[in-house]
């Protein structure tokens, strides 16, 4: 499993449910990373959305403990559940919120994060993965700027290993 983020130099994701500062350029990657796969949910983040939809041209498996259903969406309510959902797609992203990023960590083996240079007031944290021994950046593109915020795309992996929870038989494949 994967997941997208874009974070802030202090690794901040948002601010009462909502991301400060939006770039066009990272909305288009985004739809171009997630286009065409499944991408996994939370109930508040999905209500974020445009008209609190589904996305369209992928499918969507929404995380939640409410018993409710959603046009469009495929519904779960567990960790578990929602691991099972993602691994019946070829490709899975994470897309968010906070608790659902840091629910599904132990499954997710691979992370596309957006770095934005500025550090507005968050109260949503994205886990720091340039601390984190586990975790290397195998990618980084260049330093670029829209309207005066520079940011670049970085892909970080999670190192194999024993006790690893995406990789606990040490082969690298999820556990």
């Amino acid at each position: 499993m994967e997941a997208i983020v874009a974070v802030f130099s202090d690794w901040g994701i948002g601010s009462e449910g909502t991301q400060q500062i939006v770039l066009k350029a990272d909305r288009k990657h985004f739809r171009e990373v997630t286009g065409g796969d499944a991408v996994l949910v939370g109930r508040r983040t999905l209500g974020d959305f445009p008209g609190g939809r589904p996305l369209p041209g992928r499918h969507n498996i929404v995380l939640t403990r409410q018993r409710i259903e959603i046009p469009g969406a495929e519904v779960v309510h567990s960790e578990q559940e929602a691991a099972e959902a993602a691994a019946r797609h070829p490709r899975c992203l994470v897309i968010g919120g906070a608790s659902v990023y840091r629910q599904m960590m132990p499954w997710i083996d691979r992370v596309h994060v957006t770095k934005i240079a500025r550090v507005p007031v968050s109260d949503s944290f994205f886990p720091d993965l340039d601390a984190d021994p586990d975790w290397t950046c195998e990618e980084s593109g260049p330093w670029l700027e829209e309207n005066g915020v520079s940011y670049c795309f970085c892909t970080y992996r999670r190192l194999s290993g024993p006790g690893n929870p995406a990789t606990a038989d040490g082969t690298g494949e999820p556990g």
